[in-house]
């Protein structure tokens, strides 16, 4: 699945709206800390394209066609794993660079939030651009209702964030 963003930072609201409709179609529900946590990386790195780059995006998301069943290995004895992998494809060659933001300031964290939230992200030349990736983890034990691996909440440096 994916979404043309245009260079508009109202590009952002429409991206989450997106990803929220394509999550609850394939199974994730909007309550779950794992839709929360997609949808505020969805609402990061679109954000990155728009803001640093001023050019056209493309948001891609796929998630496994049971989100909960057994399509990507096994992390544990009788745990599935299943990876919802977000990618924003734009067309800047700048690397995407990871900023320290001091306590006062309003931007600089976006790459931190990612590097705390997925399981997985990267990045790597695009044709004219660039590809910026990430993964995160969807297991499921026997007997219990499936949940996001390893995140207990939506958190980063003690601090807990809701995606809107």
């Amino acid at each position: 699945m994916q979404l043309e963003i245009r260079p508009d930072p109202a590009e952002v609201g429409r991206a989450r709206r997106w990803a929220r409709s394509r999550l609850a179609g394939s199974g994730i529900e909007a309550d779950e800390t794992l839709a929360e946590t997609l949808v505020l990386l969805v609402s990061e790195l679109v954000t990155n394209a728009v803001v640093h780059t001023g050019r056209p995006a493309v948001l891609r998301l796929s998630v496994p066609a049971a989100a909960g069943g057994p399509t990507a290995g096994e992390r544990a004895l009788g745990e599935v794993v299943a990876t919802v992998r977000l990618e924003v494809v734009d067309a800047s060659t700048r690397a995407p660079r990871p900023r320290c933001a001091d306590g006062g300031d309003t931007n600089g964290r976006g790459l931190a939030l990612v590097d705390g939230l997925a399981d997985r992200w990267g990045w790597s030349p695009e044709g004219a651009g660039k590809r910026i990736w990430c993964e995160v983890d969807r297991c499921s034990s026997p007997g219990t209702d499936t949940a996001a691996c390893d995140a207990a909440s939506v958190g980063y440096g003690g601090l807990a964030y809701e995606a809107v």
